[in-house]
């Protein structure tokens, strides 16, 4: 069974100490390729340097993450267009809006977000989209932006029915990780009448570890748990479960 981690963040200083073992555990559960969503410049350094260790393994992309917008993001921006004019990247992301934590720069979000829609646009490589609280708000944006070539994936979907038809329908895809486990995450409902044609499996890792491990470290091994998941829910082989979604992954970031 192969399967593809669209969405891990395994650059990051929780797996310091035992990244090496993480990532021979992901590859004996069957993970053959992780993507690496950007988050700001101050992550870049650990991010490709995981490329450069483990090619093939590992794939960047590059973005700005709407957490990371601040005052100073129009500087974050010119050096994320700096790496597009070097090297190819496997799509934009992170990006999108966050109205969880912080209001202070929604402005400057949608200044970032747009912008980075129109870069993946010009290079003509899918995007990856954060929506934490502003799942509809990201819709329309796309909406403005959809000519029939973008596309993408909304990370870590948490929506409804509805939210989960438009986007598809605007060609997008769910990117579906641990929540699906929880016994209140809400998404058993929308697999009772979505199929998997547009869903792509991730961990977000380290956070948002499925059911065994929730509120513990996640890691790509755990991705198996995801698919588990979905075959109950649809009531399919879990080999099938990743086939599907493998392939999706494939056609989506071009691997």
């Amino acid at each position: 069974m192969k399967l593809i981690d669209t969405h891990s963040h395994i650059y990051l200083h929780e797996f310091e100490n035992d990244r090496q073992a993480m990532l021979e555990r992901a590859e004996k559960e069957g993970v053959n390729k992780i993507l690496l969503p950007a988050i700001d410049s101050e992550t870049h350094e650990a991010l490709l340097g995981m490329e450069e260790k483990h090619p093939g393994l590992c794939i960047p992309m590059m973005g700005l993450h709407p957490c990371s917008v601040k005052a100073n993001f129009r500087e974050e921006l010119r050096i994320i267009r700096d790496y597009f004019g070097k090297r190819p990247f496997a799509a934009v992301g992170e990006i999108g809006l966050d109205f969880y934590w912080d209001k202070t720069f929604t402005e400057q979000q949608y200044t970032a977000f747009h912008g980075q829609v129109e870069l993946a646009m010009h290079f003509n490589i899918p995007i990856v989209i954060h929506s934490r609280n502003a799942t509809d708000e990201c819709i329309e944006v796309i909406r403005q932006h959809q000519l029939g070539k973008l596309r993408g994936v909304f990370h870590c979907f948490s929506g409804n029915t509805e939210q989960a038809q438009q986007l598809m329908e605007l060609g997008f895809y769910l990117g579906i990780g641990g929540v699906v486990t929880f016994k209140n995450g809400g998404l058993d409902k929308i697999f009772e009448t979505i199929g998997l044609e547009k869903v792509v499996l991730e961990t977000d890792a380290p956070y948002l570890a499925p059911v065994p491990f929730r509120g513990k470290r996640n890691e790509p091994a755990y991705l198996k748990y995801v698919a588990e998941k979905l075959a109950a829910l649809k009531q399919i082989p879990v080999e099938e479960v990743a086939r599907i979604t493998t392939e999706n992954a494939r056609e989506l970031f071009g691997l």
